[in-house]
């Protein structure tokens, strides 16, 4: 009975150990933790790299700030498992340091940020407030329903970086088909055209898209899984890992200016 006891209040005290070995790393300006490199003031206070830059004296003792690196700190540091900056989202990962910041770059738990392409809107939230927010702050994007639509790009030749967003909803979820115009190489315009998923990772490797330029007794095709809004389409864009062409494969399919996309989705 005794050993049956001791088990829980053993790994209560070891998880009680690791949370208060990991606050020893808190950092008094922005409460993040504090990891190598690890520096210091005279005093010994600690204060993260991120905030260093930003301060002319120690923010607990207001004593000089050096470069001294507390190298014990560091050693210490490189046993310590720190919580998920997304911990309070529900993320139970506890993590060595150096795979804390690779993690969260991909955190399920991570915010979703607006999925609209530009950087005008700041909007962040959870995967549920994404559609609540897109209809409320973006009424102007077009919803179609079914899996095979025909996304219409009008005024393709309009000059500088543009964009065309449409929503599409099938299978019970919501996609967002982006078309951008950019500069990507000194004086030559092409046209990036992706399909994201509102919705997570994991959820996205449940189905495929398909685009297609079709006219004038001519076929383009590009198919693959969609991106997840958490991954967002700027890094898929700088790979060119979407459906690509330049402005004079546009206007073999265009008509009077306008580009109509064959969009089809299917679940895997």
């Amino acid at each position: 009975m005794s050993r049956q006891q001791q088990t829980p209040t053993a790994a209560v005290s070891s998880t009680t150990s690791t949370t208060d070995l990991a606050s020893l790393f808190e950092c008094p300006v922005c409460f993040d933790y504090v990891l190598p490199p690890i520096l210091q003031c005279q005093s010994g206070h600690l204060v993260c790299s991120t905030c260093r830059p930003k301060l002319t004296c120690c923010p607990t003792c207001r004593g000089a700030l050096g470069n001294i690196r507390n190298l014990a700190m560091e050693k210490v540091a490189s046993t310590v498992m720190f919580p998920c900056k997304y911990s309070s989202s529900g993320c139970a990962a506890t993590l060595l340091h150096t795979e804390k910041s690779e993690h969260e770059e991909t955190c399920e738990f991570r915010p979703y940020v607006c999925p609209c392409p530009g950087a005008s809107c700041k909007w962040q939230g959870s995967l549920d407030q994404v559609m609540t927010h897109l209809m409320h702050t973006h009424k102007s994007i077009t919803t179609l329903q079914g899996e095979d639509i025909v996304f219409l790009a009008t005024d393709i030749n309009l000059p500088g970086a543009v964009d065309w967003v449409m929503m599409q909803s099938c299978f019970g979820q919501h996609f967002m088909l982006v078309l951008e115009k950019q500069e990507k190489y000194d004086g030559h315009q092409q046209f990036f055209a992706i399909v994201q998923l509102i919705g997570s990772r994991k959820q996205a490797e449940n189905f495929a898209y398909r685009l297609e330029l079709n006219g004038h007794r001519r076929r383009l095709t590009w198919e693959a899984t969609p991106r997840s809004i958490h991954e967002g389409v700027q890094s898929a864009i700088l790979n060119s890992d979407c459906l690509v062409f330049d402005t004079s494969i546009a206007q073999l399919f265009a008509d009077n200016g306008n580009l109509g996309i064959n969009v089809t989705i299917s679940m895997c």
